[in-house]
C-alpha cells in the first residue's frame, strides 16, 4: 500500500511543477516503487501466502501502467530546466557543469497553464 501512496503523490508533485529535473525525479521515484510493487508477489509466495497465483493481476495492472508512465514521460518539456548540479535530472546533453544562459529560464514567467 505504500507503495501505491508513492506513486499518486509523486504524480501529483510531478504534475504540480514545470521544472524538468523535479518531473525526473518524481518519475524515478514513481519507477522505484512501481517495481517494488511487481516483486512484491515472490515475497509473499516467500512466506506462504495461499493466495499468491492472484499476484499476477497486479503484476498485469502494473505493466499497463508502465507503458503509461513511459509516455507521460516523454512528455516532459526538456527546456523547462534548471541545472542540476548533481547532473542526475539534467536533460540530454546538459551537464552539471553547464552555464545556463539567463533566457533558458524564461519559462518560469510563463502562464501556469502550459505545465
Amino acid at each position: 500500500m505504500g507503495d501505491i501512496m508513492i506513486i499518486q503523490a509523486k504524480i501529483s508533485g510531478a504534475e504540480a511543477v514545470k521544472l524538468y529535473d523535479i518531473k525526473m525525479e518524481n518519475a524515478a521515484l514513481i519507477r522505484k516503487a512501481a517495481r517494488d510493487i511487481m516483486i512484491g508477489g515472490n515475497t509473499l509466495q516467500m512466506f506462504g501466502f495461499e493466495d499468491v497465483k492472484y499476484y499476477k493481476i497486479v503484476r498485469d495492472l502494473v505493466e499497463e501502467f508502465r507503458i503509461l508512465f513511459a509516455e507521460w514521460v516523454e512528455g516532459f518539456n526538456p527546456k523547462h530546466f534548471i541545472v542540476d548540479d548533481w547532473g542526475l535530472f539534467n536533460p540530454p546533453g546538459i551537464s552539471k557543469d553547464y552555464i545556463q544562459r539567463d533566457d533558458e529560464l524564461n519559462f518560469l514567467y510563463e502562464d501556469d497553464d502550459d505545465l
